[in-house]
């Protein structure tokens, strides 16, 4: 169903079961209302888009095309192209594949692609389409011919999310281009990463990190420019920038790989898995680096791998490997730790995002002292352990746990528990302006300000521009409540 049929569902009756237990996967109401998730095709699109040269296109119906470009292009501001084999009635009835054939030759012809992304929708999953046939087809058809590498995944999204999506593309694409390494250079540390859906300045710290301490990453995928590049004197069709299809071949030889999420890890789809198992990288997995400790972790992984050394790192026997300009980073941090505690100690706060930024923020604020009283998610999540695991609110409190909900439970439950503060991207809005609290943007979507693409989450200086906007908000909404509207706080 739909984002915009969904919210237009009205009277749905909900059961109340485990409503009110601490930690729930949440209620099954008999219908969506306003959906705390996107398709599962929009995940696969941003993970091709952060390929060099790649396009996607869409095996199904034009609408579902135009909803993703729509949804990326209003969160991200920049242009982007996906491609559709636009089914018509007699489509759906007997099948695509001429569809895709001929929109593959289209692409091909106005593009010049390096590579072409080719997700399934809900209606060519629904029939039965073999596309890895109809690709078979196509290839043996063309065998004359110069055609770009072809990656196909399966994006059903009654069967998943955007956040599946987009991990089971990531996996497609080291599954279907990584082969038997030849030989292993030696020069350069050589390592996989891979960071999740993340915004472009996240991806761009990543990258730095590694930078720094002389790692050579494949970072997997990379839409760091792609989709916030500079200004063009002419449009082009396909943006610059993205992960190499090189680099993702040569994966296969990396000398290990990192899984960057706490629930990331543990998807059924990793692509940094694949490659243990195939191919024997060695796969280190962690929480994304938000806040001191999780940050410590990654950049002290980092050091090792640097060394030479892929054990994973750990606090209790290793020591701390920080440049002086990132230590000072970190001590600043504490710093302002300490300076804001007495405006959020105690704070309750509300989080809805995907499973990798929940986690990583539910961890995040409990550094500060603020105290998480609902986290909640539209993924269903199967092992919520890694993500319970990583709360320990200052005053003992266990916060509710929602997954698998809309966003009229995640409402019902902000009424109930009347956090102080919500933390979400912009469908978080209306829940915020009626229960009369602030409302802090982060993750995806986020439709009602720009820059959503420069937000920067990870590291300590994601950490200490999170913190002081957290703080400040809190410090506005107590001032703008205010009687006489106080100038010193």
């Amino acid at each position: 169903m739909s984002e915009v049929d969904a919210a237009s569902i009205h009277g749905a009756v909900r059961p109340e079961g485990n409503n009110h237990c601490p930690f729930t996967r949440g209620a099954s109401p008999h219908a969506t209302q306003n959906a705390c998730k996107m398709c599962t095709p929009l995940g696969a699109a941003l993970a091709f888009a952060g390929v060099e040269g790649c396009l996607s296109i869409l095996h199904g119906s034009q609408g579902c095309a135009t909803y993703i470009r729509r949804y990326l292009i209003s969160h991200f501001r920049e242009p982007m192209d996906i491609a559709s084999s636009s089914f018509s009635e007699e489509d759906a009835i007997f099948g695509g594949g001429r569809n895709l054939k001929i929109g593959l030759d289209n692409v091909c012809a106005a593009y010049h692609p390096l590579l072409v992304g080719v997700a399934t929708t809900c209606l060519a999953e629904t029939i039965g389409e073999d596309v890895p046939q109809i690709l078979r087809e196509y290839r043996e058809s063309r065998d004359n011919e110069t055609i770009p590498q072809i990656v196909h995944v399966s994006t059903a999204s009654y069967s998943g999310d955007h956040w599946d999506g987009f991990h089971k593309t990531v996996r497609a694409l080291v599954e279907q281009l990584a082969f038997e390494p030849v030989g292993v250079a030696t020069e350069t540390p050589s390592i996989n990463l891979f960071g999740g859906m993340l915004s472009c300045e996240d991806l761009r710290y990543l990258k730095r990190s590694c930078e720094e301490v002389g790692i050579k990453a494949h970072l997997i995928p990379d839409y760091s420019e792609t989709l916030d590049g500079g200004s063009w004197s002419a449009y082009r069709r396909i943006p610059d920038g993205g992960t190499p299809s090189a680099s993702i071949v040569g994966s296969s030889a990396s000398m290990a790989s990192i899984t960057l999420g706490a629930l990331s890890s543990i998807h059924p789809e990793s692509a940094g898995a694949f490659l243990h198992r195939r191919f024997a990288v060695p796969h280190l997995s962690m929480p994304l680096p938000m806040g001191i400790e999780d940050t410590d972790r990654f950049l002290s992984q980092l050091a090792f791998l640097a060394r030479g050394d892929v054990r994973p790192w750990h606090p209790d026997t290793s020591v701390l490997f920080l440049n002086p300009e990132t230590e000072s980073e970190r001590s600043r941090l504490i710093d302002s730790y300490v300076d804001g505690h007495k405006y959020v100690a105690g704070k309750r706060v509300a989080v809805f995002a995907d499973p990798d930024l929940l986690a990583g923020l539910g961890a995040f604020l409990s550094e500060t002292g603020l105290v998480p009283v609902l986290l909640a998610t539209g993924s269903k999540v199967a092992n919520t352990g890694p993500l319970v695991r990583r709360i320990a609110s200052s005053d003992g409190s266990v916060p509710v746990l929602l997954t698998g909900v809309d966003h009229a439970l995640i409402a019902d439950r902000c009424r109930e528990l009347r956090p102080d503060l919500i933390i979400g991207n912009s469908k978080g809005y209306p829940i915020a302006r009626e229960l009369g609290v602030p409302l802090v943007r982060c993750g995806m979507p986020i439709h009602d300000r720009i820059g959503a693409q420069r937000v920067l989450h990870l590291g300590y200086s994601g950490a200490q521009r999170l913190y002081d906007q957290i703080v400040n908000t809190l410090l506005e909404h107590r001032q703008d409540g205010s009687e006489t509207g106080f100038s010193y706080l």
